[in-house]
Formats: structure tokens, C-alpha cells, sequence
């Protein structure tokens, strides 16, 4: 379906299906088997000058926003949701460091982003705030034209894979504008270390990792905006991006599902009688509240992200609403598909169980299902969300 999108984002969306189908899709089984990081999937993306989508148009990139997002990440996540994160984690990275981009990080960062130089990502979580990824304990200490940064990071997507990282901290000094700042730190700076490799039940493919920052010493030129200025950039830039890309990742989970139902109900017959699966008048029924599942959450999440890209002042609202839907609808298309495909999905590594799995980290990754929940009901009543 096109919704919203323009001749643009299908030309790229159009690309990115190419790459899905000869590269990403052949690997995905062992990307999941082997807990490995997509490399050819991503690789082929940068080739093809796809990670620049959220780059501006100044330094050579697509200049998309959420929409964009939404549809390509959707659509690696119909194949490969390890990919499909670690494509959206590295546009949402780029679209926070474009958003307060000096012309430093224009020439380190923007540029050979655009050119498929350089793979981003960010580092926001921390072990001891669990969701709640606005409220860095980090701190920044201002040190002559220097930063320096001790603290650690959890669940860094593409942890150690990435050429950069997007880290949030708390300001060096107190702040009337709040107390969240980002600066970016290059994945060779000395003192940064990395924990054990990922090993979830599922997403087993995003280098999902804890950063250690051990005195890492980064210039203030790192620094995106000013120190502090939480009120405006979380949920103005941060939180979009990032909702938008984990929605739309589920998204292509649930639709991957759904597509794998139809097929298995469509070439599966009776023995005894001949009958088609896809005649049973039941399973007919369960696949039609699937099919308006799917369809209802891409409508939402593609309603959401041109409300953002808009500059709605509704925009936050359905998109704190479409991940927290997308969440919901993976977790139960992945689950009924398996139960409509029978033994054949139970399989040990089948498709199903692989999405099956995939899904299950959409209420469990920050913000929460019920955090978003919760918001959605704050926003709509027009009370804060804090």
C-alpha cells in the first residue's frame, strides 16, 4: 500500500526491496542462528547510498524524514528485523545529529554518512533508568576545549559496529532548558570498551551491546546544540525518530507473518478431502482480523510520521500511539500465525519462530508498550506526559 508516500520514498523504498530480497533475505536465518551482526545487509544499504536517507540534502543525503523512515525500515523488517533496527537506529542517530549539526559535524559525520562512509547509532539507555531513556545519569565534565565522559550504556544497537555514537549525558552545569544533552563519540576514541556480545531470545542479530565509558575524552565540538536543552529535543527530534523506526520495524515483523499465514493456508490441502486450507470459512475469518491488524497499524504509523514530518502539534501523540499499536499487533499476529501454519511453524529457526521472537522485544525495548500506553491516555487528555 502507498498511503502517504511520494514518488520519492517509493523510488527508494523500491531500492531498498531490491537489496532486501538478494541480500538481506539470504542471510537473515543465519544472521538470527549466529547472533551476527548484518554486515552484508548493511553494507549493501551504504553501498547503494541508502544510509544516507535521513542525511540532509547540503552534504549529498535524501533529506527524508519520518515517513521515509517508516517505509524502509518496514520494509528490512519484513525480512530481517536485526537489519531492519540496525538500518533505523543509524537514520535516527543521523536525523538527532542533523538537527543541531554545526558544520563540524557536517564534514566529520553528515558527509561521509551520505556517502556510505560512516554507520551511526545511538547510545541512550542506561541500566540504572531501565525505560525511562530520557533521563541520562551520565555525567559531562567540561575540561578546556574537552568533554569527559565516564559512565556506561545498555542495549547500544550495532554496539561495536558502528563508526560513531550518539550519547546522551547529563549537562556539565545546571540548566534552565533541562538536563539532557547528546554529543557524538567515535568508536576509536581511547576509554570506550564493550560488553559482552548480545545474546536475546530474539532481535539476536543488533549487536545489541553495553557501551563502557571509561574517561573518554571527546572535543566540545562533539557536542550537538547546547548542554541541556532536553525540553525541545527529546520529544521534538529523539523520541520521534526513535518510535517511528522501532514501530515501523514491527511493523514489517507482523506483515512478514501475515504473509507467511496466507501462503502456508493457500498451498496446504486436506488429504482426505482435497480442500484448501485458504476455503475453511474459520481460517478465513482469523486471517481477515490479521490482514486488518497489519494494515491498521502501518495506517497509523504512516498517519503518525507525516504528521511529523508536518510538524503537527499533534504529531507526538500518534506516534507515541503507533509503536506502542505496532508492539501489539507483532506480538499477536506472530503468535496466531503460528498457531494458523500448525507443525510446520514449530519448527526449531523457522521464519515464524523467528518473528515470533523478534516481536516478543517490542514491549520489552525502551519506552515500554505500557509506558507509551500511558502517555498516549496523558496526551489525549492533555495533561503532561511526566
Amino acid at each position: 500500500m502507498h498511503y502517504f508516500l511520494s514518488g520519492e520514498i517509493l523510488a527508494l523504498r523500491e531500492q531498498v526491496q531490491a537489496i532486501a530480497a538478494e541480500v538481506v533475505l539470504p542471510a537473515a536465518e543465519q544472521v538470527d542462528a549466529q547472533a551476527a551482526w548484518p554486515e552484508a545487509g548493511m553494507r549493501a544499504l551504504a553501498d547503494a547510498g541508502l544510509t544516507g536517507l535521513t542525511a540532509p540534502q547540503r552534504v549529498g543525503g535524501h533529506g527524508q524524514g519520518l515517513l521515509a523512515l517508516a517505509a524502509l525500515t518496514e520494509t528490512l523488517g519484513r525480512v530481517c528485523a536485526s537489519t531492519a533496527m540496525c538500518f533505523g537506529m543509524h537514520g535516527v542517530a543521523t536525523a538527532v545529529i542533523a538537527a543541531k549539526a554545526a558544520p563540524h559535524h557536517d564534514e566529520h559525520y553528515l558527509r561521509p554518512i551520505a556517502e556510505g562512509r560512516h554507520l551511526t547509532t545511538l547510545a541512550l539507555s542506561e541500566g540504572g533508568t531501565g525505560a525511562h531513556f530520557f533521563m541520562p545519569q551520565t555525567p559531562l565534565v567540561r575540561d578546556g576545549d574537552s568533554y569527559v565522559v565516564r559512565g556506561s550504556k545498555q542495549f547500544v544497537t550495532s554496539g561495536g559496529h558502528a563508526d560513531s555514537y550518539v550519547v546522551s549525558t547529563l549537562a556539565s552545569t545546571p540548566s534552565d532548558l533541562g538536563d539532557f544533552s547528546c554529543l557524538v563519540i567515535d568508536r576509536d576514541t581511547p576509554g570506550v570498551a564493550w560488553g559482552e556480545p548480545w545474546a536475546g531470545l530474539g532481535m539476536r542479530g543488533n549487536a545489541s551491546r553495553a557501551m563502557l565509558l571509561q574517561d573518554v575524552r571527546v572535543p566540545a565540538a562533539n557536542l550537538l546544540g547546547h548542554e541541556g536543552d532536553q525540553v525541545w529535543f527529546v520529544f521534538e527530534v529523539v523520541a520521534p525518530f526513535f518510535l517511528t523506526a522501532m514501530a515501523a520495524t514491527y511493523v514489517g515483523v507482523a506483515q512478514s507473518a501475515l504473509d507467511a499465514t496466507v501462503a502456508h493456508l493457500k498451498t496446504r490441502r486436506y488429504a482426505h478431502s482435497g480442500e484448501s486450507l485458504a476455503d475453511v470459512e474459520l481460517l478465513q475469518h482469523r486471517v481477515g482480523q490479521l490482514w486488518m491488524g497489519v494494515e491498521r497499524s502501518r495506517l497509523l504509523l504512516h498517519h503518525a510520521a507525516r504528521l511529523g514530518d508536518l510538524g503537527s502539534p499533534e504529531a507526538l501523540t500518534f506516534i507515541l500511539a503507533a509503536k506502542a499499536d505496532a508492539a501489539n499487533t507483532a506480538v499477536a499476529t506472530t503468535n496466531e500465525a503460528m498457531t494458523l501454519c500448525g507443525g510446520s511453524a514449530y519448527r526449531d529457526n523457522s521464519s515464524l519462530a523467528r518473528a515470533l521472537r523478534d516481536a516478543r522485544a517490542s514491549h520489552v525495548m525502551a519506552p515500554t508498550t505500557d509506558m507509551l500506553t500511558t502517555w498516549t491516555g496523558r496526551s489525549a487528555l492533555g495533561r503532561s506526559l511526566f
